[in-house]
């Protein structure tokens, strides 16, 4: 059977993967620490688990409208005014399947082949592939550790086309854990507003950040830019409501629209009592956020310090998310236990298979020189961690 050819030009995600061979190894009595799926390790709060289930036992368990529930879309709207300075009305947003879905119908419904998007590497595994299925074209802008791994408003300039229709923007990022800051996103808005291209801004780590940061969604810089901007949340990250798959959009409503048929086509509604769950999310009690924030903060200087106490490894401090990305080719060229190391995936496999702690190599984010923690992990795992990995690197 011949298959699509858009199927041969994306990649299964790494991250998965690896999460796969760890688990199996795990089965098999093989004491893995699990650096690899950014899952927050904390059970979704207890307000929102009883939301969920007082919805099942109350019969909300049918359709409701493909785009989302009404009171869920109200919800959200509320939040966006109180937490993010942004206004929108339910007809401008739409509820997916998670942040993952809500992305695919953002590219289904932009993008058309010959166009381009602009995506900054490092980035997160599934943008590119995305765009892929889009039939558009990948435009990857490598930015630089020294300036924090953001583009640069010269660098966004020599990257656009005429054909070039968005720019991804991951904001606290996956994997590296930069937030731009408003006047960083300033030069980026004005630029795209001169350029009309519309910015696709993932905020999904927006609460998760540290020191102090605030992020900033672009979409608050103006009109201009607000009317060329298309918000991406979820809760998943947030309320640690992963399986639960419950993402948002808020944006344009020509493209909100769009975005709803193709998702009444291809998915329908999200589950219905995982929406009672998200409007419970986000309109109940947050000292849940706050205290899973402290502790991410607390694994993240832990995790930093030890992976820089490592020679030839040096590591930035991320200001959020829940993700190290250490610099790690000082390794490379070196022999381990027999075994010489020349780049992420050898790395990584190597440091499995020896150290029996699964990271993801950064070539999956188009950054072969460093791999990616994820600091979702227990405060004991990440000193063990550490130190697995200081002992099989050891020169």
């Amino acid at each position: 059977m011949k298959l699509a050819a858009r199927t041969t030009r994306i990649e299964a995600s790494p991250t998965l993967a690896i999460s796969a061979k760890a688990a199996q190894m795990k089965k098999q009595g093989i004491p893995v620490i699990d650096f690899g799926v950014g899952e927050p390790d904390f059970d979704t709060p207890e307000n929102i688990k009883q939301a969920g289930i007082k919805a099942i036992q109350d019969g909300f368990t049918k359709y409701t409208p493909a785009a989302g529930l009404p009171a869920l879309k109200e919800a959200i709207c509320e939040k966006l005014k109180k937490e993010n300075g942004l206004e929108y009305t339910p007809a401008q947003i739409i509820v997916s399947c998670g942040a993952k879905h809500v992305l695919y119908n953002i590219m289904i419904a932009l993008l058309e082949a010959g166009d381009d998007a602009l995506l900054p590497a490092p980035y997160w595994v599934t943008f590119p592939e995305q765009i892929k299925l889009a039939d558009a074209n990948v435009i990857v802008i490598n930015t630089e550790e020294k300036n924090d791994f953001k583009i640069t408003p010269d660098q966004l300039k020599q990257a656009i086309t005429p054909k070039t229709k968005l720019l991804i923007l991951n904001s606290p990022s996956n994997p590296t854990g930069c937030v731009y800051t408003k006047k960083e996103l300033e030069a980026i808005a004005d630029i795209c507003v001169k350029n009309n291209i519309v910015v696709v801004s993932d905020e999904c780590y927006e609460k998760i950040v540290y020191d102090g940061v605030e992020q900033v969604s672009i979409a608050t810089l103006g009109k201009e830019i607000y009317d060329l901007t298309i918000v991406v949340n979820a809760v998943s990250k947030t309320y640690s409501m992963t399986g639960w798959r419950i993402g948002f959009a808020a944006g344009p409503t020509d493209v909100i629209k769009a975005m709803s048929e193709i998702q009444s086509h291809a998915t329908s509604n999200p589950t219905t009592f995982a929406q009672i769950g998200a409007i419970e999310a986000y309109k109940g009690p947050q000292d849940s956020v706050k205290m899973m924030v402290a502790e991410f903060d607390k694994r993240r200087k832990l995790l930093v310090d030890g992976l820089n106490s490592i020679p030839g490894v040096s590591c930035r401090v991320p200001k959020g998310a829940f993700y190290a990305f250490p610099n790690v080719s000082g390794l490379y060229g070196k022999t381990f236990n027999g075994k010489k190391i020349t780049n992420s995936l050898e790395l990584s496999a190597y440091l499995l298979d020896v150290a029996q702690i699964a990271v993801v190599p950064g070539s999956a984010f188009g950054a072969d020189n460093y791999l990616r923690f994820s600091y979702a992990t227990a405060t004991k795992n990440v000193i063990e961690g550490v130190e697995r990995m200081k002992k099989a690197v050891a020169f």
